[in-house]
């Protein structure tokens, strides 16, 4: 709720602020490469000390007081830092806590368990795109969103302390070791990276879709949380039902899910108000397969006492990959919609012949 509500405005926030579609491009890209590059280190660390739970609770803490500390920015760059801060936060926290669900997810299936965890996250997540839309419609300032946001910010921390105090141990839940293809980061596992960056390169973040929404005035500023919404809710399904065909079908949905995903540029870029709406839809399926099967797939070629570096690795190339995507829709969106749409597309596309040779591979 706490940072998908802010993710929801922070395009149109710093147009307000005075940047330039170049400048909410590339930090929104500059934050998923921060978010996802110190990962890697995260990754490591977690799986060296094996303290999950510490630095689960430090990344918790910065990702969640840099959001409402945004309603006290005043220049665009000082909003660009706190943007790029509560991503740092979800940097350190996500493979110590994709290592704990790991442990929690193997006795029911992997692609169902992370679907779930990415269903129930999406919750907040479209609860927290509502919340401030109301507070737009009912002629609320930005600011005044992002200070609100404080409420579920101290809530998600008062809710994660709670959990290490009833789970202390997570890898006491896993009492079923799942069949691993190698002993370590197999080839498979680097190609399935390096397929996965390929997608990441071409799939354009929300601020930039919410810039452009804001630009040519195809839906009013106090709905375009709304669109977001409804991304996040089919996310969320799409989780589910993609996560439970993976455990029973594999590489084969993640293959169909980009096939789908792919279409959402021409549609967003392009469209009018309701063809809009549909491109959102589908960048929600895209979305919900990134968070649940893609993540269960790492799950399954290594070992438990590599998840954290796996995952944190995992993330970094990734994020690189997300980064210089970013980075080339803004600088694009500035001269050709046409050429954004088409390197969007064309990178999405780019990982199916990949996800097709790991299938075969898997298969042998």
């Amino acid at each position: 709720m706490t940072y998908e509500g802010a993710r929801s405005i922070t395009g149109p926030f710093l147009s307000v602020l005075g940047a330039s579609g170049a400048a909410v491009g590339f930090v929104a890209g500059l934050g998923e490469l921060v978010g996802y590059t110190f990962r890697l280190a995260s990754g490591y660390i977690s799986d060296r000390t094996g303290k999950y739970w510490t630095i689960t609770l430090i990344g918790y803490f910065i990702n969640m007081l840099a959001v409402p500390t945004l309603a006290l920015a005043g220049r665009w760059e000082t909003a660009a830092a706190l943007i790029i801060a509560e991503r740092l936060g979800k940097a350190i926290r996500n493979p110590a806590r994709d290592a704990m669900l790991s442990h929690a997810t193997a006795n029911i299936g992997q692609g169902w368990g992370f679907g779930l965890h990415e269903a129930l996250d999406q919750i907040g997540a479209i609860s927290g795109p509502l919340i401030i839309a109301i507070i737009l419609y009912f002629k609320g300032t930005y600011q005044r969103g992002f200070a609100v946001l404080l409420i579920p910010a101290l809530l998600t921390l008062s809710i994660i302390l709670l959990a290490r105090y009833l789970f202390p141990q997570p890898k006491n839940l896993e009492t079923i070791t799942p069949s691993l293809e190698t002993k370590g980061l197999s080839r498979t596992y680097f190609l399935y990276l390096f397929a996965i960056s390929l997608n990441a390169a071409g799939y354009a973040d929300f601020p930039l879709i919410a810039y452009h929404f804001q630009k040519i005035a195809i839906v009013p500023p106090s709905e375009i949380p709304l669109f977001y919404a409804v991304a996040m809710g089919v996310d969320a399904i799409a989780a589910l039902v993609f996560g439970r065909l993976f455990d029973r079908y594999g590489l084969s949905i993640l293959i169909i899910s980009v096939a789908f995903s792919s279409l959402f540029p021409p549609l967003v870029f392009f469209g009018n108000f309701s063809i809009g709406l549909a491109g959102m839809v589908l960048w929600g399926v895209g979305m919900g397969a990134q968070e649940s099967i893609m993540r269960a797939f790492v799950a399954l070629t290594v070992p438990p006492e590599k998840r954290g570096t796996a995952y944190g690795l995992f993330n970094t190339g990734y994020g690189i990959f997300w980064f210089l995507g970013s980075a080339v829709m803004g600088l694009l969106y500035d001269h050709s919609l046409t050429a954004l749409v088409a390197f969007s597309m064309m990178a999405q596309l780019a990982s199916i012949p990949l996800l097709f040779s790991l299938k075969s591979k898997r298969k042998g």
